[in-house]
């Protein structure tokens, strides 16, 4: 993985010697939250959604692993590297540019590699897959359909990151590993399907 492991406030229950942590910290509860930087901003905020975004992104790929773990497909091991790189992701937006210090910048810059690794699977995957000739339909089998839901997911993660890197605040390979991302969900949706004899529906035009 290439994943950034950030500090995150916690509270403890003490009793005796032991300290327990607790998964809920309170400080939200007014509808603000904190960016890595320590700055508080409303939840309804651009980088809460984007990152709400992405966490949802990485649920429904995990759900599609799940089903193509069934399978037997060999490529779920991408699923989980993937799923590392948007925690890495996540850290990116969480840092805004305008209230990071060095220290902060440094820990969770995101890097072009993940996006050309995700370049030589979906080549890999094309090449063994029939031509597209016909507009596709999400189908082709639970772990495709899965895979095509996490497409969709996906679509929606970029376009609310967009703004954000657009003004400076994220780097601008998070949004392109985002893009490239959702070509290869759609292209590992496609493998899935032949791979389980699954046939895709197409678009027909309504008579």
């Amino acid at each position: 993985c290439y994943t950034v492991i950030i500090s995150l406030k916690r509270n403890y229950a003490t009793d005796g010697d032991n300290r327990v942590p607790k998964i809920y910290t309170k400080t939200g509860d007014k509808g603000f939250s904190s960016t890595f930087t320590g700055e508080r901003r409303p939840k309804e905020d651009h980088i809460f959604e984007a990152l709400g975004n992405t966490d949802e992104l990485s649920s429904a790929i995990g759900l599609a692993r799940e089903f193509c773990l069934d399978k037997g497909h060999m490529f779920t091991y991408q699923l989980d590297k993937i799923q590392c790189i948007l925690q890495d992701v996540g850290s990116n937006i969480a840092t805004p540019q305008s209230s990071a210090r060095e220290s902060h910048i440094k820990r969770t810059k995101f890097t072009a590699q993940p996006i050309a690794d995700m370049e030589t699977w979906i080549d890999t995957f094309t090449a063994e897959l029939p031509p597209l000739t016909n507009f596709i339909l999400p189908s082709g089998g639970k772990s495709s359909a899965a895979l095509h839901l996490a497409r969709t997911v996906c679509r929606r993660a970029e376009r609310s990151v967009a703004p954000i890197v657009r003004s400076g605040e994220a780097d601008p390979d998070v949004a392109k590993f985002l893009n490239r991302l959702s070509d290869y969900l759609f292209t590992v949706a496609r493998y899935a399907a032949m791979k389980e004899g699954n046939e895709e529906k197409i678009y027909k035009r309504p008579e």
